[in-house]
């Protein structure tokens, strides 16, 4: 016997001058909540029980009026997966806010503009399928980024912000991490801050009916600590409706961070031979029952 049970929620873009008329907000955003169960007694095909549960909030508030913007971004990301007797483990953890004020600076879509991002995760993160050996947790790492430079929005769609005086701050407010010099930080301390250029180019776009996309680069780059090497982080979102009752969301991510090492074994051995930096990716499908309401 086999059980699923998902839910998935798409809220549309919407201008809220009808609730606010002195200023100009769009609030946009994508929910989903996905679960599925696979119960197996006597099942002559074989195969394992498994329980697994995904839950996404993507949320949007944007202000512009004459000559000024704000942008603010929230990306709340969890997963879970038990399978067989195995303990539960994560698939996917995310914690990702971001704001951006900009002032009209020369032109009509240049700004002068100043940002903040905050960056981690919910829960610890383990190296499985040893669940012993802790290799993240809250705040370890997290990542501050403060930003002064300039945004380029020619329309609604699009944001490229471009700053040569950025402030990273990694966080590691874990004890064992922390002495072991996780993340980049020096061992014993729970604190990297970095002084670099940064780039944050955004797209939206609702490329057909019922059909969304949304990426997001960032590229930073320290002048002090590394100067040759670029961290990358790629995220992307389709958001469809495929009919008035069935929904599908695809997101991927894509991270390089010299400072994020792993240990992988190289030989076979089953022996961890090296700790390296390695290109991250995750990808993540949803699809699941549209539930919506009018108000």
């Amino acid at each position: 016997m086999a059980l699923t049970s998902i839910l998935s929620t798409k809220l549309f873009s919407q201008n809220s001058d009808s609730l606010t008329k002195d200023t100009n907000w769009v609030f946009s955003g994508i929910t989903s909540l996905n679960f599925s169960q696979v119960y197996l007694k006597n099942w002559a095909a074989g195969g394992q029980q498994s329980i697994a549960g995904n839950a996404l909030v993507n949320l949007s508030a944007d202000y512009k009026k004459t000559v000024h913007s704000w942008d603010n971004d929230l990306i709340l990301g969890y997963g879970i997966v038990k399978i067989g007797e195995d303990k539960h483990q994560k698939s996917d953890d995310k914690i990702d806010f971001s704001s951006k004020y900009g002032r009209r600076a020369f032109g009509e879509h240049w700004y002068y503009s100043a940002l903040l991002n905050f960056k981690s995760q919910f829960a610890p993160g383990y190296n499985y399928p040893d669940d012993s050996t802790l290799i993240s947790d809250f705040l370890a790492p997290a990542y501050g980024l403060f930003s002064l430079g300039l945004d380029h929005q020619p329309n609604e769609d699009f944001s490229l912000h471009i700053s040569p005086l950025t402030v990273k701050t990694t966080v590691v407010m874990n004890d064992s991490l922390s002495a072991a010099g996780a993340y980049g930080v020096e061992k014993g301390e729970n604190l990297l801050v970095e002084v670099g250029a940064y780039v944050k180019l955004e797209f939206r776009k609702e490329l057909m009916e019922n059909v969304a996309y949304q990426t997001k680069l960032e590229l930073f780059s320290s002048y002090t600590h590394q100067a040759s090497h670029i961290d990358v982080l790629w995220d992307n979102t389709l958001a469809m409706t495929i009919n008035k009752y069935i929904t599908a969301n695809i997101t991927t991510s894509l991270i390089c961070d010299d400072d994020t090492k792993m240990s992988f074994v190289a030989n076979g051995d089953g022996d961890e031979d090296a700790c390296l930096s390695r290109t991250q990716v995750l990808e993540a499908f949803s699809l699941g029952i549209k539930n919506t309401y009018k108000k």
